[in-house]
């Protein structure tokens, strides 16, 4: 019997209207989870042929591409500029490979890592508040917010939650949040 596909598993979501008075760092917090949440909810359930599947080529996007890039994004602006932690390497290489490395073979690892980046993100976010300011690396060191860099990743994932809505759609016609 052969083994089963591997399929993206079911996610617990946060009720995006369970809080909405809170301090200012609960509720940047929560809404930014909520996106990441909502990204994974568009790739429940679906194989990795499913996930890699592209939304119109000649275009490259999938849900797949978008799990692999936000994780890189989750490295970028936590790991690499927040942490400082210059010598980490990059999740993927430069030049799209994000998306052009996003085939069936590769979507549980890609999924892990994606899992592993949130964790590593989170722990690193805790250690600030929002007014400490780091150096950006790729801005040649000028400095920004802890504060922005959360409200930018909340910009991040909205963006790509779109992207997310439409591509569910096609696959299986689901629709919604």
């Amino acid at each position: 019997m052969p083994p089963m596909p591997w399929t993206a598993p079911a996610v617990d979501r946060t009720d995006e209207f369970e809080l909405v008075i809170a301090d200012e760092r609960t509720m940047i917090d929560t809404r930014l989870e909520i996106h990441r949440e909502t990204l994974l909810h568009k790739c429940a359930g679906l194989t990795a042929e499913q996930l890699a599947e592209q939304a119109l080529p000649p275009s490259n996007l999938s849900l797949l591409g978008l799990l692999r890039h936000l994780t890189q994004v989750e490295r970028t602006w936590f790991t690499l500029a927040m942490d400082g932690q210059q010598d980490r390497a990059r999740a993927y290489p430069t030049g799209g490979a994000d998306f052009n490395g996003a085939r069936p073979d590769v979507a549980a690892a890609s999924y892990a890592a994606f899992l592993a980046e949130l964790e590593a993100s989170r722990e690193i976010a805790a250690r600030f508040a929002l007014d400490d300011e780091f150096g950006v690396p790729m801005w040649n060191g000028r400095p920004a917010s802890v504060r922005w860099q959360l409200l930018h990743l909340i910009e991040e994932y909205a963006r790509h939650n779109g992207h997310a809505d439409l591509l569910r759609q096609k696959i299986d016609g689901t629709t919604g949040w």
